[in-house]
């Protein structure tokens, strides 16, 4: 079965409603113990969007990332660029994320990218249930804060598999983030970087137990618990009630 394609249902809701600009924004690298989270915002102009040529002739759509193969993101990510009126990232790193917390490093991530579009959107649609972007905002600082408080966010579940412009950013934070990861494998050899992304691979995991985290790693997260000898390296979390996964 081939998957769920996006399309403009949830962005022509927003524009009945008398939003003209609106930002489908998507996030990776929430689970990964390495790395940061990264946070695309994409703009459309309502447009039909590309699609891709099956041998077959049939066309391969656009949707969330996960669903696509590895092959059909790369080359969703050559094109998107051209066919987008905008689109901009926005990353948060592992030191930020131990200093402030995994929530709160999704939202500095995401106005970073919202702030870095040309022109700023009327809405935004967020994929996911929980609005990271304008809940809790005076801790982060930022100076779009006061205008994301009157920026509409729309939460939607599995929004990159309804709509189009949350896939859009999807693909494009999706590939951003791997390249970047796999560009530290060659100075980490045995983590499987270009292959994990970060995430707890078996191989991920057996490098961490033998060699120790990197200056990559997340060093707040629970799997150091895990980890007799790298145990002293762990640092307090300052969001305590964020649950992080460990080696078990």
């Amino acid at each position: 079965m081939r998957p769920a394609t996006a399309g403009y249902e949830v962005e022509d809701e927003l524009r009945a409603a008398g939003a003209l600009r609106i930002a489908g924004v998507d996030e990776v690298g929430r689970g990964s113990w390495a790395g940061p989270v990264v946070v695309c915002a994409a703009v459309t102009d309502f447009s039909a969007p590309p699609q891709l040529p099956r041998p077959d002739g049939s066309p391969v759509r656009l949707t969330d990332s996960k669903l696509l193969t590895a092959r059909h993101r790369m080359a969703f990510a050559e094109v998107l660029p051209g066919w987008l009126m905008s689109f901009a990232i926005g990353a948060a790193g592992p030191e930020e994320i131990d200093e402030v917390g995994l929530t709160e490093a999704l939202r500095r991530a995401a106005l970073r990218a919202i702030e870095t579009l040309p022109v700023r959107p009327d809405a935004v649609i967020l994929d996911g249930r929980h609005d990271y972007i304008t809940e809790s905002q005076g801790r982060s600082g930022l100076r779009g804060l006061p205008l994301m408080g009157r920026l509409p966010v729309r939460c939607q579940i599995k929004a990159d598999q309804s709509s189009i412009t949350v896939a859009a950013a999807s693909v494009l934070a999706k590939v951003h983030r791997d390249r970047l990861m796999a560009s530290l494998a060659p100075r980490h050899p045995g983590f499987g970087f270009e292959e994990n992304a970060g995430y707890p691979s078996p191989g991920h995991q057996a490098a961490l137990a033998r060699f120790g985290p990197t200056r990559h790693h997340r060093l707040s997260w629970s799997y150091l618990d895990d980890l007799p000898e790298w145990r002293h390296l762990k640092k307090a979390r300052r969001r305590p009630d964020e649950d992080q996964l460990s080696l078990c």
